[in-house]
C-alpha cells in the first residue's frame, strides 16, 4: 500500500496554524493539493501555504467561517475551483475557544458554542462535499476529535460533550456512506502543544503517558495521511487515539 495522494484534493478546516498546519503539510508532502481553510488570520494561512510551496507542494488559502452555511458553500466552491477538482479528502479540524467551566458556571450557550464547531460545522462541510464524493464513489472524511472523550476531563464538559457527539456522528456516517466507498474516521490527539499552549508545563501530563512524552503535531498529520491513503481504504467508523497510549480504545 502506498501513502501516495497525488491527484487528490484535500480541504483542511482550521488549517492555518496549530495541528491544522501540520495536517496540511503532511497531506501536501504525500502529494495532495491542499486547500488551507482559515477564519481570521490570512497571515497564518499564507505562512502555511508558503511552507508547503517551499517543500515542493501545492496549496491555496481559503477563508471562511465553517459554522455558517453560506460561508461553507463558498469555501467548498472556491476550494474546488482553485484546486481544479472536487474534494477527495475532508479534514474537520477547526476549533474555537475552549473554556474550562464548572457545571455551575456553564450555560447552554457554552455547550452550543462547542457543538457549533464539532457537530454543526462537520455536518455543513460534509453535506457540501458529498455530491462530488458520491459521484466518484470515493472519499475520505476525517474528524479531529480528542482523547477527552475517554478521559472525561472535569470542568470541561461542554467540550467533552461536543467531541463525544462528533464520535457518534462519525460512526453513523460511516454506516451510511460505506456503500459509496466513502470512509469516515476520527483521530483523537492527546495533549500536543501548539501555539495556544505556549508556556504550559506538560511534565505532569507526560508522567501518565506510557511513551513518556507529549506528541508532536506531525504525529497527527501522519495519521491523517494514513487514513486518507489507500493504506486506510478498509478502515471506517473508527476512533484512533494518537496519544502515546494515554488512553485505550472506545
Amino acid at each position: 500500500m502506498q501513502y501516495d495522494l497525488k491527484n487528490k484534493v484535500a480541504l483542511v478546516t482550521g488549517g492555518s496554524r496549530g495541528l491544522g498546519r501540520f495536517i496540511c503539510l503532511a497531506l501536501a508532502e504525500a502529494g495532495a493539493v491542499v486547500a488551507v481553510n482559515y477564519a481570521y488570520s490570512a497571515e497564518d494561512a499564507v505562512r502555511t501555504v508558503r511552507l508547503i510551496q517551499e517543500a515542493g507542494g501545492t496549496a491555496f488559502a481559503v477563508q471562511g467561517d465553517v459554522t455558517d452555511e453560506a460561508s461553507v458553500e463558498r469555501i467548498v466552491r472556491e476550494a474546488e475551483a482553485v484546486c481544479g477538482g472536487t474534494i477527495d479528502i475532508l479534514v474537520n479540524n477547526a476549533t474555537g475557544p475552549q473554556p474550562e467551566l464548572s457545571i455551575e458556571d456553564s450555560t447552554w450557550q457554552d455547550y452550543l458554542d462547542q457543538l457549533h464547531f464539532f457537530v454543526k460545522a462537520p455536518l455543513l462541510l460534509t453535506k457540501a462535499v458529498l455530491p462530488g464524493m458520491k459521484a466518484k464513489k470515493a472519499g475520505r472524511i476525517i474528524q479531529i476529535g480528542s482523547e477527552v472523550v475517554q478521559i472525561g476531563n472535569p470542568n470541561f464538559a461542554s467540550y467533552v460533550t461536543a467531541k463525544s457527539a462528533q464520535l457518534g456522528m462519525t460512526r453513523s456516517w460511516a454506516n451510511e456512506l460505506g456503500s459509496f466507498n466513502i470512509t469516515v474516521n476520527m483521530i483523537n490527539p492527546g495533549f500536543i502543544p501548539v501555539e495556544r499552549h505556549a508556556g504550559i508545563d506538560t511534565s505532569g501530563y507526560q508522567q501518565g503517558v506510557p511513551l513518556g512524552r507529549t506528541g508532536e503535531p506531525l504525529d497527527i498529520g501522519n495519521a491523517v495521511v494514513f487514513l486518507a491513503s489507500d493504506a486506510g481504504r478498509f478502515i471506517t467508523g473508527q476512533s484512533l487515539s494518537v496519544n502515546g497510549g494515554n488512553t485505550f480504545g472506545i
